[in-house]
Order: C-alpha cells, then structure tokens, then sequence
C-alpha cells in the first residue's frame, strides 16, 4: 500500500518533467553569418595564403628595386630587378622565401579576420550599414595581429591603423553599394563583387596612406646608403623635412606603384575569404538539414 501511494503521490497533475536541455553548444563558437569562430579563421588564413603566394612575385621585384637602389645613388627600374632576379635564381628566384611567408601569412590572416567578424558583430548592433563599426573593426583587427616587437615603430603602427580602417569600411561600403545596384544577379556574380569591392578598398587604403608609408620608409632608410638622417624620430618633423625638400608632392611619391600593388593584392584576399565563408555557409545548411552525415 506504501508503494502504491508513493506512486500516486508522484503522478500528480502538478508536477511534470523537465525537459532535456539540447546538446550544448557555446556560444561563443557561433558568431554570424551561420558560421562558427574557428571558420572565420580557416577562412582568412586560406584568403591570406592566396593573397600572398599570388604577389609574391610582384613584392620579390618591389622588394630588389628597393635593395639594389642604395637610396638617392642610383635609380633602379622594373627592367633592371627582373634582370638581376633571373640572373641571380632563375624564375625560382620570384618565389625564394615563400615557405616563411606562408608560415606567418596564414596564422595572421586568421587572427585578421576572425577578430574582425567578432567585432564587427557586436560593435555594429546588427546594422550592416554602420561604417564606424567597420572601421573600428578593422582598426582591431589589426591592432590584435601586430607583433609586440613592432609596437615601438609609432610611423607603421599609424599606418596600419588608418589603413585597416579605411580598407574595411570601404569594402563593406563598396561591396553593399555593388550588390545594391543588381540584386537580382548578386549571388550569381558574387566573385566580381567581393573582387572589385576588394580592389576599391585596397586602391582608397593604399592612396590615403601613402604620406605615411613615406614618413615611415624615410624613416628606416635614414642614415643608410647615403640617405638623410633626421635630427628627430618625430613624424611631425621628418613630414615638415619632406615638404621643405620636396614640397607636398613628396609626401604622395610612391602612390601609383602601391595602389597597383594593394588593388590586385585585396581583390583575391577578400574574394577568397567571402569563397571560404560560402562554402561553410552551405556546408553548415546541408549539415543542419541531416543530408550530410
């Protein structure tokens, strides 16, 4: 009779079973965009590989010219640094260092973008239009990803930061402006988009930047070669030395070479990355509706 009361006792109406929480899942693994952190990562760092391994070439030229100039003795053309490359290595020779470049490329890229997603989402309050987050964003992207060693060179770290900024804020601009002009064909033409928007903001990062790359190179170039040594590492003076030297047209020498360099550079960084966040994108829906195992 105990038994049969305790049974009676516990079916009552009132009490009902709790339900089994899901499978757990932290949050923080999901970001936006259906996808999870580490494949925002995977993403950037396949984007950053690309990017790097196709202007490898393209930067081992930009990289001679600038060795084998020795600052103001002699003037070295594209010409002359093909010559000496081939010369010196055969076609091998575009691509000598690229293994270190894609030891530290990829991890980079990975950092780059995956900061960038997370503070894009929670700085922009879901608003995709908000340029200020973007720029933020971007600005701590960077900030993450800059080696501590490199933190003292107050000339590349004002670079980066208005450069990351520009570049991200005008590719989402761009690529919203592009996708608003033919909704209809946005998915189908989807690597154009993310390629010329990619090309913009590299080109408008590139140009906006250039009086600091200057300041910057004048600055480690100082003293060697038989370049001018500045009496003072501040930028505001090594910028009065150009323009009293060159006029304000010396802060922007350099530009046409370097948007040629950073359009193409970005237009296969950013296509890539949007090609790896499509592709688990489909992979997580397929995987959600149970027809991948």
């Amino acid at each position: 009779m105990a038994t049969e009361a305790t049974t009676t006792k516990f079916q009552n109406s009132d009490f009902r079973p709790v339900p089994q929480p899901p499978d757990f899942y932290p949050e923080v693994t999901m970001i936006h965009d259906g996808l999870r952190f580490w494949q925002f990562m995977v993403s950037g760092s396949i984007a950053g590989c690309v990017e790097h391994m196709a202007m490898f070439p393209v930067d081992t030229v930009k990289t001679h010219m600038q060795a084998l100039g020795s600052c103001p003795i002699k003037s070295v053309g594209v010409r002359h640094a093909l010559r000496s490359i081939l010369n010196a290595g055969g076609p091998a020779g575009f691509y000598r260092g690229i293994g270190a470049m894609g030891l530290g490329a990829g991890p980079a890229h990975a950092v780059y973008f995956s900061v960038y997603e997370v503070c894009k989402k929670y700085l922009s309050g879901g608003n995709p239009n908000n340029s200020a987050a973007h720029a933020v964003s971007g600005f701590s992207r960077r900030w993450q990803a800059t080696p501590f060693l490199r933190l003292w060179i107050w000339a590349t770290v004002l670079m980066n930061a208005p450069f990351t900024a520009v570049h991200f804020a005008t590719y989402e601009a761009a690529k919203r402006g592009l996708i608003e002009i033919s909704p209809e064909s946005a998915s189908d033409e989807r690597v154009i988009v993310h390629a010329t928007a990619g090309a913009l903001a590299g080109a408008s990062a590139a140009l906006v930047t250039t009086p600091l790359d200057v300041v910057k190179t004048q600055l480690q170039c100082q003293g060697v070669c038989g370049c001018d040594r500045y009496k003072s590492s501040s930028i505001r003076d090594v910028i009065k030395t150009i323009v009293q030297k060159d006029g304000y047209k010396g802060l922007v020498r350099g530009w046409i070479p370097r948007m040629l360099f950073h359009a193409p550079a970005a237009a296969i960084c950013w296509s890539t990355y949007e090609a790896g966040k499509a592709f688990f994108q489909e992979l997580n829906t397929s995987t959600e509706s149970g027809t991948v195992a």
